[in-house]
């Protein structure tokens, strides 16, 4: 049995680790119906025991009514963004927001910035600006280095943030299939400043043409797009009508009847996850424009040059834009065993991380394996969105000591524009395709009242109305700080 001045030292020194760890308890001090031990009162009896243990369960209920759980959100993209929107000033939780960039990107429109028709600022919100008037919703701009869930922490490179709960939302990154070669000399489009890039390089690529000899000139203007999904279709098309509307007006100089645009796809089909009747029609609608579509097509490697295709043949290019395929982009100490083949990590129906009790992932870096979706289920948007809306529901549910609730998938079916006046949409209920005008209305109506703020909605809506009253690109700036990559 402990002695006295033993008890007495070992309650002091609890006392003392309580205030040190947890000072948000001193707001509960006068609910106490003792004062706490201190050094100047160490003689403590049987009665002043009971007396103290009773003000530790009062403060410590206090505590537990007046406290909120803290959700650490990683990735301000779709998923995350949209989940932090949803819990925005909800009185159970404090929301930490971390993201690299202090904005949030509306990747669906990054080939439009890359292709003059939009400023980076049009599709880019700044964060701050969306939770301005949050009570509980802070920002983070930092890289996060690795994930603890034995300790509860997320370590960035700006420290590190303790969580009750942690929503892994950090999208998906570009896939080059382990060649490294192709990695060094291609051009990706995941994020804003790499959508400029691809923009700079291509003006730069037009001026150094002026002046090139008849050879350089044809690789200057040959561009090749890799991948069919929508990405490579959308470039392609946009590409080929500036080829058409404005490149002859900007460059008189140049003929670009030796302008080749390339798009390669490794599949028999384009937009492979929509319909037959929908993949053909863009497909004709390419080739009206004048791209060389080219199915079945592998590209082995690239050194800046020559793209080397697996039947041996080259196609002399300087430029090729990469879109053939992603994965998720999973910060460090996510388990091994909790990722899949395709790089996701796997969660259960309620995207609650595989043997973890308080980890979430959504969106393109999660994959819900199911019996209708052995492979997960569509990397799109909206089943980002919906899964954020879904988890954010079920976060209310836990504040009200009820049970979660699974996601549930529904299709709304899927689109891709082509260019002017050119758009294809497959609808799940009814099923039905069809393209055209009005197709490419709804395309542009959908993505339109997707951006979030009704500011850069009317200044997109505008752009559009100036590029289709006057077939030009009205942002066509050549910034050298986006220097293309070194080969």
């Amino acid at each position: 049995m402990k002695t006295r001045e033993e008890l007495n030292k070992e309650i002091l020194e609890t006392t003392a680790e309580i205030q040190e760890n947890y000072p948000e308890l001193s707001k509960f001090e006068d609910e106490m119906p003792m004062e706490t031990p201190s050094d100047g009162k160490t003689e403590i009896t049987t009665k002043n025991l009971q007396e103290y243990n009773d003000s530790l369960q009062a403060v410590s209920e206090g505590y537990a009514k007046n406290s909120t759980n803290h959700i650490v959100i990683i990735g301000a993209g779709f998923a995350g963004l949209k989940l932090a929107r949803r819990l925005n000033n909800n009185p159970n939780y404090t929301i930490t927001l971390i993201d690299k960039n202090n904005y949030h990107q509306f990747q669906p429109l990054f080939y439009q910035v890359a292709m003059a028709n939009l400023d980076a600022s049009n599709i880019s919100f700044p964060l701050r600006n969306i939770f301005e008037k949050s009570k509980n919703v802070r920002i983070r701009v930092a890289t996060v280095t690795n994930i603890n869930t034995k300790t509860n922490e997320v370590e960035t490179l700006s420290g590190t943030i303790n969580f009750d709960y942690l929503v892994i939302a950090t999208g998906a990154k570009t896939n080059y299939f382990g060649n490294s070669g192709i990695e060094k000399n291609v051009f990706s489009m995941k994020s804003t400043f790499e959508a400029l890039q691809i923009r700079n390089t291509l003006l730069q690529h037009f001026e150094d043409a002026i002046t090139a000899n008849d050879l350089k000139t044809k690789i200057l203007l040959s561009v090749v797009i890799v991948g069919g999904g929508p990405t490579g279709v959308e470039l392609s098309g946009a590409l080929a009508e500036m080829k058409i509307d404005s490149l002859p007006v900007e460059y008189p100089e140049l003929n670009f009847a030796d302008m080749n645009i390339y798009l390669l796809e490794g599949t028999g089909k384009l937009l492979s996850a929509m319909s037959k009747v929908s993949s053909q029609k863009a497909k004709e609608y390419l080739q009206k424009l004048g791209v060389t579509v080219m199915l079945n097509t592998f590209v082995k490697e690239y050194d800046g040059k020559q793209v080397l295709l697996q039947d041996a043949k080259i196609i002399e290019s300087s430029f090729v834009i990469w879109a053939a395929g992603v994965k998720g982009n999973i910060p460090k100490g996510v388990h091994p065993d909790f990722i899949s083949k395709s790089n996701q990590i796997k969660t259960d129906s309620c995207n609650l991380v595989i043997n973890t009790q308080n980890v979430f992932a959504l969106g393109d870096v999660a994959v819900i394996e199911s019996e209708f979706y052995p492979k997960g289920f569509p990397q799109l948007a909206s089943v980002a969105i919906d899964q954020a809306k879904n988890l954010a529901n079920n976060f209310i549910r836990l504040a009200q000591n009820k049970s979660i609730l699974p996601f549930n998938y529904i299709n709304k079916g899927s689109m891709a524009t082509v260019g002017r006046n050119k758009a294809v949409v497959d609808l799940a209920k009814p099923k039905l395709s069809f393209h055209g005008f009005f197709a490419w209305l709804i395309w542009m109506t959908l993505h339109l009242f997707l951006l979030i703020s009704f500011k850069n909605r009317l200044i997109v809506f505008i752009n559009w109305i100036y590029k289709y009253a006057t077939h030009r690109q009205s942002l066509s700036l050549l910034f050298t700080q986006f220097t293309k990559k070194e080969v």
